[in-house]
């Protein structure tokens, strides 16, 4: 919201010399986020002055109307001379009183004001319309100063136009909605400065006569709980709002439109009450005040038309509805240029109606702003007289003696307080005294004293017993007081948010990670160090994304957990295996101009319960007992960790040092095997093996095994999924659940040998179905304790070796503890290894 300091002053007599900086402390301590003060006087910098036209010459010629004039400014230009000045627009003539800026001054947006030669005249300045002053958007025509101006020829025009003001912009959250008004604003100031302040709020105002403005009849008393209208006749159609009403519209951000309408919108932001003006000769029949029938249909002001829903409020007339109530008015029955007669409305709606309607329809108005913080219900009578008198002033006309008021308001809840828990909940001391003092401020009635016990056990507040207690009777303009934490929360609001010590509690001591944290740290940090970069993918996936994969239809993973309120319509499942969301980042930076990457991702996915059932229903009054925790609990989906890899293009580049080398399926499997080292599962626990399962190509997948326990897949994509969702070719993944895996064992200190090493190779000629990692395992359990370490360094297919067979290279490392390998002891133990491989799967040694 943003409001002018002179119109704050009307109502809290702020220090004539407040600094703007001391303004926007005084709002921040008392919790209201300013998001800006503007000092209008340095929005126009340099002369701008008040000038009198004395003549006017049209110049021909031109596409455009060109006018050249002499502006009479005083003594502003040093000469007393008139200055010529050339302007486009028409809407003046001799005599009028414009605003003028002089060579040397800047508009807002920094647009520097000199003299030049244009239209073959000289132009020293120029004659300002109110856009180009930055107070509004109309660019008609210049700004005229009205008839009456006390402004002379060469007077600064700052005050005389508004800009010697200063401008306040605040968030309001949506627990203070009589914030977002003058008098909320006012009162806050006068807390925070200590100052007085004069509610406006309280001023008199006539209350609800036997004969009834307009026949009205309110059937749901619940949606609208008071409903009170007057009526306005005889109103001149031609009044236009005076120039001072416009500018504070303008510098609270509101269009000005008509009279009547202005004075609605200027009621609204100086009392927080919205209200409606109705054109009362086109109302047909009695209104009625209820629920819409679903499919109703209503074509608001911004000329919509807008398809009603059974929960929404509207007000009636015998031709249906006219007005989508508490948010805006319709067309049928809106102010026109001819209206005489005004039928004004102002009502108190339900918060939470409005704000359901507001988002159903999205048409967040300022009336809905408003009432979906909550309003005032003592407002309406006075807001009445209010914009009554403001229209018969400005715009003649009669104001009708009957006067609406349906009230069925019901009157604030006390709260009991008990009168040390600010103390108790703040840390800071509150005497009871000033407690009182400070909730007395905010405008709640306090009955001191009260030491007695709840006797209704619902009452709020009450304490069963202990120390006294207050009865806090909230005011009407505060239904967020509601509880006695709002009301602690008003002391040390008004005390000062700076009185409360920043100490922070110890911390207890930890016990560290958990080794499920450690070994999840573990993973990451190694397949970063391996050059893959990590995403965090959102886990909401489309329903068609099980058949972009090629999930089998009796595949587990397509049965996935459906969001109750989903983000987006489009994504309304939880994810059940990482790819799909990790597939769609590639895709993403594949449209960006990405062409190698390597990404992996460490995250939940969502396995339903069959047969789960609902989640129990569960209150706020109390903590769900254990029962309910453990019931909601085993509803809840399966949610393992998973950790997944996607590469695509180069994974060595090419250059000068050579041709590089694309990523293949055989990188997917070696990012298992690093995940799995990274886990500290022993290498002779691991198994690698061929294997089918979507959506990897059938003949280019392998599952990992652990302990003989599928854990995970990895190797090419299926060519119909690259395919579908448009990935390059060979592109390859690997996907692993990291809760499956088993602790780490404790690792025994190994033994370091400070005797040399035996190195041979050995290279085995196998059948090409054979797993390398079954062949090396055969190779371990042959060669017996001397073996350090064997590594797979080649694999090779030739038409030498046969149809069907291939050659799989091992280097092998012997050693002793305690002394010297011998040639025959090495050699022994390569034999055993090499017979261990023979006997299991027919290796015969290449070249023997």
């Amino acid at each position: 919201m943003r409001v002018s300091v002179s119109w704050l002053r009307e109502y809290v007599d702020l220090p004539a010399d407040l600094p703007t900086g001391d303004l926007e402390q005084a709002l921040v301590d008392l919790g209201i986020e300013v998001e800006s003060v503007v000092d209008l006087r340095e929005t126009v910098t340099g002369p701008l002055v008040v000038g009198e036209v004395r003549e006017i010459e049209e110049l021909t010629g031109f596409k455009k109307p060109i006018r050249f004039c002499r502006v009479d400014v005083g003594d502003a230009n040093g000469t007393g001379e008139p200055q010529e000045i050339v302007c486009g627009a028409t809407n003046f003539a001799p005599g009028d009183r414009v605003v003028v800026i002089l060579p040397g001054g800047v508009l807002p947006g920094g647009f520097a004001i000199g003299a030049r030669k244009t239209y073959g005249r000289n132009s020293n300045g120029m004659i300002c319309s109110a856009r180009e002053l930055g107070l509004g958007d109309d660019h008609s025509g210049i700004l005229v100063l009205p008839p009456d101006s006390p402004a002379k020829p060469g007077d600064d025009a700052r005050p005389v136009v508004g800009l010697d003001d200063v401008v306040v912009e605040v968030e309001i959250t949506p627990d203070r909605g009589y914030a977002l008004s003058v008098r909320g604003l006012a009162r806050e100031l006068s807390h925070a400065l200590g100052v007085p302040f004069r509610d406006p709020g309280l001023a008199p105002a006539p209350g609800g006569t036997e004969a009834p403005a307009y026949p009205v009849q309110v059937r749901d008393t619940v949606g609208c709980d008071r409903f009170a209208a007057r009526m306005v006749r005889g109103v001149d159609p031609t009044a236009q709002s005076p120039e001072w009403l416009q500018r504070r519209l303008t510098q609270a951000g509101v269009r000005a439109i008509s009279l009547a309408v202005d004075i609605t919108n200027y009621v609204m932001l100086e009392l927080g009450q919205p209200m409606h003006a109705f054109d009362a000769d086109r109302i047909t029949g009695p209104l009625v005040v209820r629920r819409a029938e679903p499919g109703e249909k209503l074509t608001t002001l911004d000329g919509v038309n807008r398809i009603l829903a059974a929960e929404d409020m509207v007000i009636c007339d015998d031709t249906g509805p006219v007005s989508l109530a508490a948010v805006m008015g319709g067309e049928t029955s809106e102010v026109v240029a001819s209206t005489t007669n005004v039928l004004f409305e102002a009502a108190h709606w339900d918060p939470v109606m409005v704000g359901r309607t507001a988002r159903r329809h999205k048409l967040f108005s300022e009336a809905a702003k408003r009432w979906e913080r909550g309003v005032d219900p003592a407002l309406p009578l006075v807001a009445l007289e209010r914009a009554v008198r403001l229209l018969t002033e400005l715009g003649g006309g009669t104001a009708g003696a009957e006067i609406l008021d349906i009230d069925h308001v019901r009157p604030p809840v006390p709260v009991v307080l008990p009168v040390d828990l600010p103390s108790r909940r703040v840390g800071v001391t509150y005497p009871p005294a000033r407690v009182v003092a400070l909730l007395e401020q905010v405008g709640c009635t306090v009955l001191q004293g009260t030491d007695r016990l709840a006797e209704d056990p619902g009452e709020v507040g009450v304490p069963a017993g202990g120390p006294a207690a207050l009865t806090v009777t909230p005011p009407s303009w505060r239904p967020d007081l509601l509880h006695p934490a709002d009301l602690v929360e008003e002391v040390v609001r008004l005390d000062g948010y700076d009185r409360v010590p920043s100490v922070l509690p110890l911390a207890p001591a930890g016990r560290g990670l958990t080794w499920q944290q450690r070994r999840r740290r573990a993973v990451s940090r190694s397949l970063a160090e391996r050059g893959y970069v990590e995403v965090l993918a959102h886990p909401f996936v489309a329903p068609e994304l099980p058949d972009l994969l090629g999930l089998p239809a009796d595949d587990p993973r397509r049965r996935a957990v459906r969001l109750a309120n989903p983000l987006s319509e489009e994504e309304p499942l939880l994810r059940t295996t990482l790819l799909g969301p990790l597939l769609g980042i590639v895709k993403r930076n594949l449209g960006r101009g990405q062409r190698d990457l390597a990404l992996y991702e460490i995250g939940a996915v969502f396995q339903p319960r069959p047969g789960a059932g609902r989640p129990p229903a569960m209150g706020v009054e109390h903590r769900p007992t254990e029962a309910e925790f453990a019931a909601a609990d085993a509803v809840l989906p399966h949610q393992p960790r998973h950790v997944a890899v996607v590469l695509t293009g180069d994974v060595e580049p090419a250059g000068w040092w050579g041709a590089g080398r694309a990523a293949g399926w055989a990188d997917a499997v070696q990012a298992g095997r690093d995940v799995l080292a990274a886990a500290d599962i022993p290498e002779h626990r691991i198994e690698v093996r061929a294997a089918e399962y979507a959506p990897w190509h059938p003949g280019r997948c392998a599952e990992l095994l652990v302990d003989g326990e599928v854990v995970g897949h990895a190797g090419e994509l299926h060519p119909a999924v690259v395919a579908a969702l448009e990935l390059p070719r060979r592109t390859s993944a690997m996907e692993l659940d990291l809760d499956a895996l088993p602790p780490a064992p404790v690792a025994p200190a190994p033994t370091v040998s400070g005797f040399p090493p035996a190195l041979i190779d050995v290279a085995l000629v196998v059948d090409e179905s054979v797993p390398a990692a079954q062949v090396q395992r055969a190779l371990v359990e042959g060669a017996g304790e001397l073996l350090e370490g064997v590594r797979l360094f080649d694999v090779y297919a030739s038409e030498q070796l046969g149809a069907g067979r291939k050659s799989l290279a091992y280097k092998l490392t012997f050693r002793a503890p305690d002394r010297t390998l011998t040639v025959e002891e090495a050699v022994a133990a390569r034999d055993a290894a090499v017979a261990r491989a023979a006997e299991r799967f027919g290796a015969v040694l290449r070249g023997a």
